[in-house]
């Protein structure tokens, strides 16, 4: 697991992506800069400030002036670089003030300026400045709301990007430069700048009417009415021909974007599974990712392990989803972990180890969880059932006590999540 997070580090990715910038020479990604031209920076996610200790070590002056928002606290950079903490997963009052501080900081650019974002996973509620007539709180009864109805990135960003000032593009709509560069870790399917971080400066896609199918999907969620209300007339605007995402699409910014995908799941799984051959397994990267319910996943994953030859890893990547129904405390990764603890309990060296690469997995202070064919012996022995755990979201409970829980602290990066399924030994998982 370390060899898969150093590949995907947010610092080294950055100096990387600015490779022989010195002296009168700037590159970005492989794009010459006018050297001359002052750097405003921007960085927004989890991995915000390792990615701007990236960008500070490698451009060859200071930039004129910058911000970080970030979701834990973390050491003050340098001046002129302001650094804010904000809210996530649920956005916050926080998250609003730093929504209104990158709008500010965008629009006062000029065209002098080369724009430098820094994007990673959590953008999205980290910058959640409220759209005129919502508030703060809607959007956060919103958030919290579609993640306990079991909402995938792709539906939270559907609906999020209709809310907000800052995604769906508008961010670079407001600029006053066209010389922009995003430098982004993609944790969305596909990587699409779109909706990665809600799309902030990216040319927009989707549109209301795909929002409110979203919410209707999920069985409406408990969203306010204001955010429903907010929602409906966009799509009314949009088949009345008004204005939204066509004219949004047609803005001619999102042609001066320079979007670069500095890293992915996929360099992870790679990662993972280099590391896992040089140790002498047989491993493999498997290309489809994971999404639906943790708990399914989990049973798939674990009922492919019992029947695996000997020595062999499975290195699996995405972001699967939980529906709150119990009390208990977790993430989508633990909860996947117990679940496969479940199915394979008593059985001989078969792993698992899931985790999500920030260092987060949902609203606790765990990356994941490891269980093998003795984890629900072990929680029994500890006075806690895997069962009784699982049925009220409790993975946390669970291995908090057995001794299963994964802490790494954030880590730098984050591009989703990684399984790791081993058959021969759970050392495999380790690596």
């Amino acid at each position: 697991m370390r060899v898969a997070l150093d590949s995907v580090d947010g610092a080294a990715r950055v100096s990387a992506a600015l490779e022989g910038s010195a002296g009168d020479s700037l590159r970005m990604a492989g794009r010459p800069v006018p050297a001359d031209r002052p750097v405003v920076l921007l960085a927004v996610g989890k991995a915000a400030d390792a990615m701007t200790r990236g960008a500070l070590g490698s451009l060859p002056r200071p930039p004129r002036a910058g911000l970080v928002v970030a979701r834990d606290p973390g050491p003050t950079p340098p001046a002129p670089l302001v650094r804010t903490v904000a809210g996530h997963p649920v956005p916050d009052a926080r998250s609003a003030a730093a929504g209104r501080a990158a709008r500010d900081l965008v629009a006062s650019t000029g065209p002098e300026d080369v724009l430098l974002v820094l994007l990673s996973g959590g953008a999205s509620a980290l910058m959640t400045s409220p759209l005129p007539g919502l508030s703060s709180a809607d959007l956060a009864t919103t958030t919290d709301a579609l993640l306990r109805a079991g909402a995938d990135i792709e539906a939270l960003n559907a609906v999020r990007r209709q809310l907000t000032l800052a995604s769906g593009g508008r961010l670079a709509r407001a600029s006053g430069t066209r010389e922009i560069h995003v430098l982004a870790l993609s944790d969305v399917p596909g990587d699409d700048p779109a909706v990665l971080g809600s799309g902030p400066f990216a040319r927009p896609r989707g549109s209301a009417a795909q929002a409110l199918a979203a919410l209707a999907a999920l069985g409406d969620a408990g969203v306010p009415e204001a955010v429903r209300a907010h929602i409906e007339r966009e799509a009314e605007a949009e088949r009345a021909g008004e204005g939204g995402t066509a004219q949004a699409a047609a803005a001619a910014i999102f042609d001066d974007v320079a979007m670069t995908v500095l890293a992915s799941n996929a360099d992870a799984r790679d990662a993972a599974v280099g590391a896992a051959r040089r140790a002498g397994f047989e491993a493999h990267a498997e290309p489809e990712e994971l999404a639906g319910e943790a708990a399914g996943e989990g049973r798939r994953l674990a009922g492919q392990a019992v029947v695996a030859a000997p020595r062999t890893l499975r290195v699996h990547g995405g972001e699967t989803t939980v529906r709150v129904r119990g009390a208990g405390l977790g993430g989508r990764c633990q909860e996947l972990a117990l679940a496969a603890a479940i199915r394979f309990a008593g059985e001989d060296d078969v792993a698992i180890l899931a985790a999500g690469t920030d260092g987060s997995d949902g609203p606790t202070d765990a990356a994941g969880a490891f269980a093998d064919g003795g984890t629900v012996a072990r929680g029994r022995a500890a006075g806690v059932s895997a069962r009784a755990c699982l049925a009220d979201n409790d993975a946390y409970g669970f291995f908090d006590r057995e001794g299963g829980l994964v802490r790494t602290g954030p880590t730098g990066s984050n591009v989703r999540d990684l399984v790791l399924v081993a058959r021969g030994g759970s050392e495999a998982a380790d690596g």
